[in-house]
């Protein structure tokens, strides 16, 4: 530390209070930046395993055009505040938590057909 003109100069590796909370809003911005891009994260749908498990078991495949049209079903529902819906797609039935977009179960036409703890439906 030196001292001009009445006048304290810091080398210049250290740092002063000020610029230490500077550097730490922008850290937090950074970190802002990050959640919000989460939040508006466009990120396609998972199948959780017991979805996996019961696709297999069903002899249930989707193509890509399908996938894609229950995304937009997920969208649909989601800005109609639908919390868990039931999602069909062609002959294809799946309860989706839309928040997390994840597939939960599913099931085709030839399986049970009762729907429970959902709050929606869409006919993609």
């Amino acid at each position: 530390m030196r001292i001009y003109n009445n006048n304290i100069i810091l080398p210049e590796n250290v740092k002063t209070k000020t610029q230490k909370s500077s550097e730490s809003l922008s850290g937090a911005n950074s970190f802002q930046n990050i959640f919000s891009n989460k939040l508006e994260d466009n990120s396609p749908i998972h199948f959780s395993k017991h979805a996996s498990m019961r696709l297999n078991e069903r002899n249930v495949s989707l193509s890509s055009e399908q996938i894609k049209r229950v995304e937009s079903g997920i969208d649909k529902a989601s800005k109609k505040g639908i919390n868990d819906s039931l999602v069909l797609v062609d002959n294809v039935a799946l309860v989706v938590n839309v928040k997390n977009k994840v597939v939960i179960t599913a099931m085709n036409s030839e399986n049970e057909n009762i729907f429970t703890n959902i709050d929606g439906a869409v006919i993609v």
